[in-house]
């Protein structure tokens, strides 16, 4: 699985468009809970916007397997692939 996940990360940079908010949000959850495992630090504070929204999008997949969350972001990959284009 993680040939398929790694494929899938470069594939995503090369998209015709940039995905939406929502599926950026998405994809840095899923890629975050795949390398790195459970969120492991606090909220950032209110004035570290980028932060708390990268915090908000990777929270939510706590508990989340290691190949699940790879399993789900190469999923969202070919989605993105056929919605946009390479």
């Amino acid at each position: 699985m993680s040939e398929a996940f790694e494929k899938a990360a470069e594939e995503v940079k090369v998209l015709k468009q940039r995905p939406d908010h929502g599926e950026m949000s998405e994809l840095y959850g899923l890629y975050k809970q795949a390398t790195v495992g459970d969120v492991n630090t606090e909220r950032p504070g209110m004035f570290d916007f980028t932060g708390k929204a990268k915090w908000d999008a990777w929270n939510p997949k706590k508990g989340l397997s290691k190949e699940a969350a790879m399993a789900g972001y190469v999923e969202l990959v070919e989605k993105l692939k056929e919605k946009y284009g390479m």
